[in-house]
């Protein structure tokens, strides 16, 4: 378990410090830390996941670390086990570099996209009551929306018990009260929805770890599934805000045509756009991508809406 008051304490001394991070891809992260210099501030310790003497930092911001217990003793100094990262003016908890165990939590430029993507749709139309995000991660798609509509009700939904406890703690470091939901898909939420988020996993990952793992379809089952599990609980005029990839081969976007037909079937329209043509392309090395012929990986926004 986490210790949320203490981390609440260090979001709020990173705030006065004046922290900023933004995570860049793990393999851009590799090549930066690669480079071999030592950690010597809050933002490597906190940022780029470098071991940083405890000396070195602020000592508000030290005694809130040691309170909330999340870095481990290293020749080097302290390292930490969570990283910090700004998004849109905010501060967002989320699991250390590289993050390859099972109940990590990712946030890295998808977030940013993810965020973008919110913020253009509900430009065009920021109403709605209940609000839910499926798989919430680091919670970015519910504090983003929540900053921009003022739903009724907030809640979050997410496999991954860890992910849950750090996006509740983001949560309330926004300013929002929101109902945390352990389980995957939609299990525990009982009414319909006006606003669903999605930003599910979307890459073949053959350690299948929960954060990362978009199951068969090239990555994109999970995506499907959980669109239409939500396209079935909108309320008239409810809206699904869907980000995910979509793994391109012979030039057909295959998910594309896959969720158009699913969300036909529930009674909704779609509207479908590329966000980014070629993102994660160092994963087209991996024989599962070689073997199927993936071009590339793009990231794509959908918006499906219950007819009124």
């Amino acid at each position: 378990m986490i210790d949320a008051a203490a981390l609440l304490d260090l979001l709020a001394a990173l705030e006065v410090d004046g922290y900023d991070f933004v995570p860049p891809t793990p393999a851009t992260h590799a090549r930066v830390i690669a480079r071999g210099r030592p950690g010597r501030t809050v933002r490597d310790l906190l940022g780029w996941t470098l071991p940083v003497p405890p000396a070195a930092l602020d000592p508000t911001v030290r005694d809130c670390i040691e309170r909330a217990g999340i870095v481990d003793d290293t020749p080097d100094g302290w390292r930490s086990r969570l990283r910090v990262a700004r998004l849109r003016g905010r501060l967002f908890l989320h699991s250390a570099y590289p993050t390859t165990a099972d109940d990590a939590v990712f946030f890295g430029p998808d977030s940013y996209r993810f965020a973008n993507f919110i913020v253009d749709e509900l430009a065009r139309d920021s109403q709605c009551g209940d609000v839910v995000d499926i798989g919430t991660g680091s919670g970015v798609g519910l504090i983003v929306a929540a900053g921009l509509a003022l739903p009724a009700r907030l809640a979050m939904t997410d496999i991954n018990a860890r992910a849950l406890e750090l996006a509740a703690v983001n949560a309330r470091h926004a300013g929002f009260e929101v109902a945390a939901l352990h389980g995957a898909g939609l299990a525990g939420f009982d009414s319909d929805i006006d606003l669903a988020l999605a930003n599910p996993p979307f890459l073949i990952d053959a350690d299948e770890r929960v954060y990362r793992h978009g199951g068969g379809r090239l990555g994109a089952q999970l995506s499907l599934d959980l669109a239409t599990e939500a396209a079935a609980r909108l309320a008239p005029s409810g809206r699904l805000l869907l980000y995910s990839g979509s793994a391109i081969v012979g030039g057909r976007d295959a998910f594309k045509a896959d969720l158009a037909a699913a969300m036909h079937h529930a009674g909704c329209t779609l509207r479908y756009r590329e966000l980014d043509p070629d993102i994660f392309g160092e994963e087209l090395d991996r024989p599962v991508y070689r073997a199927a012929g993936v071009e590339r990986i793009a990231a794509i926004g959908a918006i499906a809406t219950r007819s009124g």
